[in-house]
């Protein structure tokens, strides 16, 4: 089996890029086309420059196709990659896709070998940019709070979205912004392959996805900084598998921050820079610095229902139903949203009291660390957890509970 990256075909001035990719199999071959849209670009780009953002973009959009599959032998139609280049690729998708291989029982050692062509690259373009911030947007508490932030230190900013839906509509229209729509159009081949037995599917580092996207919109539309909203609890992994820790916010996490920082110095530019206004705070510190803007408690929402894959990342959310009130992230954003703000705000965002809810001691158990392991969702860690519940516990308001008479009648408190 091969995996190959064939190009792209880009209309930049119509807003639309292909990206084109082949599955060679022992039985057959599939071809795959992804399309990128966004608002048309008016800017010259300089093509070294150009050449460089879209092939390394490439390389990232591949990853959904791949891992259908995940086939040793890896092919970059014309190759481009150093070795140091190919290490930083290794790493992201071994990293990147750790919880895909834990839940499919892969055995990722030696598995992603990109193919390198020496160590001679194209030199470094400097291209002139505007002293401004590009936000990434998702919706939930953190991209809110680092809006916040941003200006409260008086640091003009615009935001992008990779997608769009409801909640990030809404939240965009307090922040009084109107984003930048960068559109991902998978190839509908992908979903019909998705529904066969022996085909790999699942998780993937969309953030690395997020911050490629964002690092095109910032050469496309003159920015010089591309600012998230990750926080140091990310950094907490999941569960050991072959050696490795498995980290389902890999993508978010320093360790990547930092390498995605420095493959962009050495390789694409010195004149955009990607970074987290959050990475020194903790999910509760953001938690509590959230809980100062009421202003978004009716539209913001973490709860990954909302953002499940589709051949379009265009969603229609029903805005009356946006925390699905089952996932660990809802339960984990409710708990710690509890420690900070009323009985009547927080029910108020939630709809019902997700500590009544007997069907989720089990998820209440994992997120305070005493079953299994951290779920696989982006939530904070036991100890931010069991914080937030001393505070609940304090308060008295959800004492007569299910979940907080567990928590109260065994004695759980911080190590």
């Amino acid at each position: 089996m091969k995996f190959i990256f064939k190009g792209y075909k880009s209309k930049i001035e119509k807003g639309e890029v292909s990206f084109h990719f082949s599955l060679q199999l022992p039985e057959k071959n599939i071809d795959f086309i992804e399309k990128i849209s966004f608002p048309p670009v008016n800017s010259r780009i300089p093509p070294a420059l150009f050449r460089s953002i879209l092939n390394n973009l490439m390389l990232i959009l591949g990853i959904s196709y791949w891992k259908t599959y995940c086939p040793k032998e890896i092919i970059i139609k014309p190759n481009f990659l150093t070795k140091e280049q190919a290490n930083f690729w290794n790493t992201v998708y071994t990293k990147g896709l750790g919880e895909f291989f834990y839940k499919n029982k892969i055995d990722f050692r030696g598995l992603v070998e990109f193919p390198y062509v020496g160590n001679v690259q194209e030199k470094i373009i400097t291209f002139a940019r505007k002293e401004r911030v590009l936000l990434g947007l998702g919706g939930g508490k953190d991209s809110i709070v680092a809006s916040e932030m941003l200006k409260s230190q008086n640091k003009p900013f615009d935001v992008f979205t990779v997608g769009t839906s409801l909640i990030q509509e809404h939240v965009a229209k307090i922040m009084k912004k109107n984003p930048i729509v960068i559109m991902r159009h998978l190839d509908p081949k992908l979903f019909e392959l998705n529904k066969i037995s022996d085909v790999y599917n699942g998780h993937i580092p969309i953030s690395v996805i997020y911050a490629f996207l964002g690092l095109m919109a910032s050469l496309f539309y003159n920015y010089n900084k591309i600012v998230v909203g990750n926080e140091k609890s990310a950094n907490y992994g999941n569960v050991e598998y072959l050696g490795q820790t498995i980290n389902h916010q890999w993508s978010k996490s320093e360790e990547f921050e930092n390498l995605l920082r420095e493959y962009v110095k050495k390789f694409i530019t010195l004149d955009v820079s990607y970074s987290s206004i959050l990475r020194n705070m903790n999910e509760l510190e953001v938690t509590r610095e959230f809980a100062k803007y009421p202003k978004y408690f009716k539209v913001f929402s973490s709860c990954n229902a909302n953002f499940k894959i589709s051949p379009s990342t265009a969603l229609r959310t029903n805005p009356q139903r946006i925390w699905c009130g089952k996932c660990a992230k809802c339960l984990f954003v409710f708990t710690l949203l509890a420690g900070f703000i009323s009985k009547e705000e927080l029910l108020g965002i939630f709809g019902n009291n997700l500590f009544e809810d007997k069907t989720l001691l089990k998820t209440f158990k994992e997120l305070l660390g005493l079953e299994n392991f951290k779920p696989f969702e982006c939530v904070g860690t036991p100890e931010e957890m069991r914080f937030s519940l001393e505070k609940v516990s304090e308060k008295g308001e959800f004492s007569k509970t299910p979940l907080m008479e567990f928590f109260t009648n065994n004695e759980i408190r911080r190590a």
